[in-house]
């Protein structure tokens, strides 16, 4: 899911490569960061809170994606993260059903 907006844009560009699974680690670290906002993640050594992580992380990937030329598809790191938050919530909407019904 992660990598498909990326594709679509290039799609007739021959020499346009992409590879890796940055998206899906983007995917399952905002689905995990949406479910625990607060929690501490560990940046090189220092505990940054969760979601104060996401917001810089999200800053950070449009600046590097709007300068490109480092060879880095931040585009699917931000469709994966709005993936997994996405991919959350649906499941949190269904678990939410079933247990009305």
């Amino acid at each position: 899911m992660a990598i498909l907006p990326t594709h679509l844009r290039h799609r007739h560009d021959t020499r346009f490569y992409s590879l890796g699974a940055s998206g899906a680690v983007s995917a399952m670290l905002f689905a995990y960061i949406l479910l625990r906002p607060w929690s501490l993640l560990f940046v090189f050594f220092v505990p940054v809170p969760a979601i104060v992580f996401a917001v810089l992380y999200v800053i950070y990937s449009f600046r590097a994606q709007r300068r490109g030329g480092d060879n880095i598809n931040h585009s699917a790191h931000l469709w994966g993260g709005g993936w997994g938050i996405a991919f959350m919530l649906l499941l949190m909407a269904l678990t939410e059903m079933e247990s009305v019904v």
